[in-house]
């Protein structure tokens, strides 16, 4: 959970000029996919080495963790690890669109902060 903070701490920043909003988008991608990896740590599953966040929170279902619709939404967010980050046939992501995927990954954030302080990893 630390380097989730981490990355989300750093998606919060001030943009300076120079920065573009996919690089911040990717922060936020990272505090989601390392949340839900920090989850999956503490109910023992091993894991892939993926961006996947669809695939990583289906792992966290099948270990029996009800995952919310607010925390699926967040599966949006794997393009920013993948595709966004190399140069190719995409928009410019702006602010707006990058301050609806932060609020999907401070959901996450919290999401995985209950689950994590919950009895047996089951998120009240």
């Amino acid at each position: 959970m630390k380097r989730a903070k981490s990355h989300l701490a750093r998606a919060r920043q001030p943009k300076p000029e120079e920065v573009l909003w996919e690089d911040f988008g990717f922060d936020a991608q990272q505090a989601a996919e390392k949340a839900v990896k920090a989850v999956l740590v503490h109910l023992g599953a091993e894991f892939p080495k993926t961006h996947d966040i669809r695939r990583l929170l289906d792992l966290a279902e099948s270990w029996g963790l009800n995952v919310p619709e607010a925390v699926r939404l967040a599966e949006q967010l794997t393009p920013y690890a993948t595709e966004i980050r190399y140069p190719g046939d995409f928009e410019p992501v702006s602010e707006e669109e990058f301050k609806k995927e932060l609020a999907l990954a401070e959901a996450v954030v919290l999401w995985t902060g209950d689950v994590l302080s919950s009895p047996r990893g089951k998120a009240p």
